[in-house]
């Protein structure tokens, strides 16, 4: 009998995949939660060292993380934490507002009992976060609630699409969780699973709609409120070298 010429897989090199997988989810936890910032670089030996790997599954996860839109790779200068440009954040925003208009509207008309009682318990959970003051509690569950609602779509492609988005917004939706801010945004979410609840998909689609947009004017208000101060500092700084 010929043999195949099909070339499969080894068990060794499944086993590798699915490493840089858990290593590509603990980078990504990493970014998310602001331990790695926008900008900063990441070293092959270094991450490997820190999660006891070799460095091929690392190699691997980086390459998976650029395709999800949280890295970028710079020839012979190395691998970098995305810094999204406020202005490309702002058009995400946009986009991502669309999407979850269609999300909205689809969950309010598939969403059976116990799916709005879990939505619930996420909500819930985000309140418990607020009243607590606890950001990093309240952006874990925030991500868990639209990323359980994507789920409830039940459409792939939006899914995949929709989630690489949302990693590029990190940094910007974390700079726009304070105190106040985190109320607005529980009562918004609040109002999604009302609607859901109801069935009433116009209503769902256009609060989902409306709350990605108010994250987007917030970032806009916020990046404005920061320029002058940035402008400032070497200002500052040039009048002390003066008077020094």
């Amino acid at each position: 009998m010929p043999t195949s010429t099909q070339s499969h897989p080894t068990i060794a090199q499944l086993q590798g995949n699915s490493l840089a997988k858990l290593v590509q989810n603990e980078i990504e936890r990493m970014v998310l939660e602001g331990q790695l910032l926008p900008g900063a670089k990441l070293t092959e030996s270094t991450l490997a060292d820190q999660l006891g790997v070799s460095r091929g599954p690392v190699r691997e996860a980086f390459r998976l993380l650029e395709e999800a839109g949280l890295v970028r790779t710079e020839k012979n200068r190395g691998v970098f934490v995305r810094d999204v440009p406020v202005e490309e954040a702002l058009e995400i925003f946009e986009v991502r507002a669309v999407m979850d208009l269609y999300v909205g509207r689809k969950v309010a008309q598939t969403a059976t009992p116990a799916q709005v009682r879990e939505l619930r318990q996420l909500v819930e959970a985000m309140d418990q976060a607020v009243k607590a003051g606890n950001a990093q509690d309240y952006h874990r569950f925030n991500l868990q609630f639209h990323d359980r609602l994507l789920e409830l779509a039940g459409n792939a492609k939006l899914t995949a699409t929709y989630r690489k988005l949302v990693n590029e917004l990190s940094l910007f939706r974390r700079k726009n969780l304070t105190d106040e801010s985190m109320a607005v945004y529980s009562r918004e979410h609040r109002a999604i699973v009302k609607a859901i609840a109801s069935g009433d998909a116009e209503a769902a689609g256009q609060a989902m709609y409306g709350h990605v947009m108010n994250s987007r004017e917030r970032t806009r208000q916020n990046f404005a409120a920061a320029e002058p101060a940035a402008a400032a500092t070497p200002a500052r700084a040039a009048r002390r070298s003066v008077t020094a």
